[in-house]
This record gives C-alpha cells, sequence and structure tokens, in this order.
C-alpha cells in the first residue's frame, strides 16, 4: 500500500512503516495524513504470514509459546530484499528512507534497519529480538541511523522495560537516541506523530 506525496512532486523522502502482529497494512496507513509530511512518499508493506485468529491480520512471524519467532528469519530477508529494491521503484535511496514499526513491526524496524544504510528508524512500542543487533557491537559506531524510540508506560503487552532495554543497547552502541515514555498503554497517540515528524524533518 502506498501513498504518494501530496505535493505532486518527486518524494523528498521515504517513510516504511511496520504494522504490528495481527494488523496489517491499512491499520497504520490511516495515520499518514496526520504526520503533515505532504513532500514525502509512505510505503506500508503487508507482513507474509496470515494470523491466525482474525481473518486480515498478518504477521511476520509467529508469537505463541510453542513456535516463538518461528518465520523471523525469512520475514527479515524478505524486508532487507524488498527495501533494497525501493529504490528501483521510488527513486528514493535508503539513505532517505525512514523505517518505522509499531509493536512486533518495531521489533523488525530494528532488527532490520541495523542492517542497512537508512536514514533513521522509528520504533513505536517495539522491543529487541534476542541477538538483533549482535552483529553491530564491532561496527563503527556510525553503522547505525539515529533511532526514535516511544512507548508506553503501562504498556501491557509490551512492558516498558523492553523499550528501555532498546535504548540502553543501542547508546552503548554510540547510536543517537531519541527516548520518550507516555502516560498510555499499547496504542499510538497524536503527540507521538508530531514527535516523528519533527523527527523526520531534523535527520
Amino acid at each position: 500500500m502506498e501513498i504518494p506525496p501530496r505535493t505532486g512532486e518527486a518524494p523528498e523522502g521515504l517513510i516504511v512503516t511496520l504494522h504490528g502482529w495481527g494488523a496489517n497494512a491499512e491499520d497504520v496507513a490511516s495515520f499518514a495524513p496526520f504526520l503533515n509530511l505532504p513532500n514525502y512518499q509512505f510505503v506500508f508493506p503487508n507482513a507474509p504470514y496470515p494470523y491466525p485468529y482474525s481473518p486480515g491480520g498478518r504477521a511476520w512471524y509467529d508469537l505463541s509459546m510453542e513456535n516463538m519467532y518461528e518465520g523471523l528469519s525469512q520475514s527479515r530477508q524478505l524486508l532487507i530484499d524488498w527495501l533494497q529494491s525501493l529504490e528501483s521503484i521510488t527513486s528514493v535511496p535508503l539513505s532517505r528512507t525512514i523505517l518505522s514499526g509499531f509493536s512486533q513491526g518495531g521489533a523488525m524496524t530494528l532488527d532490520v534497519g541495523s542492517k542497512l544504510p537508512l536514514a533513521g528508524l522509528v520504533i513505536m512500542s517495539g522491543y529487541l529480538h534476542p541477538g538483533a543487533i549482535a552483529d553491530v557491537e564491532t561496527r563503527n559506531s556510525t553503522a547505525l541511523p539515529p533511532v526514535l524510540i516511544m512507548h508506553g508506560k503501562y504498556d501491557q503487552v509490551v512492558p516498558l522495560q523492553a523499550a528501555v532495554r532498546a535504548k540502553d543497547t543501542l547508546e552503548l552502541l554510540g547510536t543517537r537516541v531519541q527516548y520518550h515514555e507516555f502516560d498510555i498503554g499499547h496504542e499510538i497517540r497524536p503527540d507521538m506523530l508530531e514527535l516523528i515528524r519533527n523527527f523526520v524533518i531534523n535527520i
């Protein structure tokens, strides 16, 4: 799913947003108009796996206790290949592409975003996969793009500690991290969208 720049001109940059477990591209696409970034093109991919508990829902990998993380390596490679192909489709290089995601999509953003030369990463209610960025620890500290992390203090799906751990891990690698906590649960609020807009403009 794509939303072209409202200006009708070539995009200044690309914003890719990954939905959460059980959601789909349309769920996160609804937020695009409120970001007030008319010069940007938005792209919203659907995860490759069906969500077993509701029709129309998608998953990046399994989160059931018996099959935890099953499908992750396949989704990771699919996303990497697809993101690398976007430049030929949109004429926007990875260096002007921002990858963002909510919940499971935020975890995928941290994982895949640590492996590509992107402009920035936006993590909403996300978490780190086990060992997801272990391979960047030996790289130059400039290897990771700037990161915006936002999380609800009362998130009962992905505990706040997951965001704190991600922030601490990234900062140890020398990554520029903007970190914000909100008095909310597992959700996206309008004030978060304003922070995303400022992050994008100032990269």
